[in-house]
């Protein structure tokens, strides 16, 4: 029996790879770490210009805040230091001269008061100008004279000012709830009339002049019937009232708004 030789196949022989040269385990990897620290250079640059735009705006925020609060302490300053004080107002006197109604049914109000209104600056370094001054009389919140204007004139520190105005009424209408509270307080003896001042005023420090500002003044005055409600008028004007009436003779402090 023949016997054949093995068939012999040819072998490929790869040569191991130098000592200095390392294959990566995971070649797409090792690339893209490569592509990373190439980029680097640029990732550092976009980090610092964000970084600094940040700081700027955080040394804006600082100097904004800072500037804020040297104003409020300026403000804060500058109000210790004037003390700003709103005038003080007192009624010292009220006239009536003629106080009577007329008409069927008797709802038409003729009125003639003078009153003497005072007004003192409190403050040491602040000027006030009164620039409009509108003054009527009020009963039970309905006025019951038109207003009257005063003159406009300047403050100065811790001065005295004095308003003698007239107030007159020529029939004015009323409603009944106060025609009959008219009767009533005749029966009573006595009539609380308000005498209002409504008008506008700047301030000055120094040589600043602040803008306008409202102002409202509310003083009560007691009148007093002497003679009741009878006299000549009642003839003449077919039983309309004509009192004899004088102020309650102090200086009344009235109420300030401004």
């Amino acid at each position: 029996m023949c016997s054949f030789p093995a068939l012999l196949l040819p072998r490929i022989f790869h040569p191991p790879p130098p000592a200095s040269v390392t294959q990566p385990a995971f070649p797409g990897r090792a690339a893209a770490g490569a592509m990373t620290e190439k980029l680097c250079p640029y990732h550092q640059h976009h980090h610092h210009h964000h970084w600094h735009k940040l700081k700027l705006f955080q040394l804006f925020l600082a100097g904004l805040l800072f500037l804020l609060v040297l104003v409020l302490i300026a403000i804060f300053v500058t109000w210790l230091v004037l003390r700003p004080t709103k005038p003080r107002f007192y009624l010292q006197d009220a006239t009536v001269y003629s106080f009577n109604i007329t008409g069927t049914p008797p709802n038409l109000l003729n009125s003639n008061i003078q009153v003497t209104i005072t007004s003192r600056n409190p403050n040491h370094r602040i000027g006030i100008y009164y620039d409009r001054l509108d003054v009527y009389a009020s009963y039970k919140y309905q006025p019951i004279t038109p207003a009257a204007p005063v003159a406009p004139i300047y403050q100065g520190h811790h001065d005295v000012v004095l308003w003698s105005p007239f107030l007159c009424g020529v029939e004015v209408p009323l409603a009944p709830y106060l025609a009959a509270a008219l009767e009533q307080d005749h029966a009573a003896g006595a009539l609380l009339l308000y005498v209002k001042m409504d008008g506008r005023v700047r301030w000055k420090v120094g040589s600043w002049t602040s803008g306008h500002y409202h102002l409202f003044v509310n003083c009560p005055a007691v009148l007093l019937f002497g003679g009741g409600w009878g006299g000549a008028a009642d003839a003449t004007d077919g039983g309309g009232y004509a009192p004899i009436v004088r102020f309650q003779r102090r200086m009344v402090p009235c109420s300030v708004s401004a």
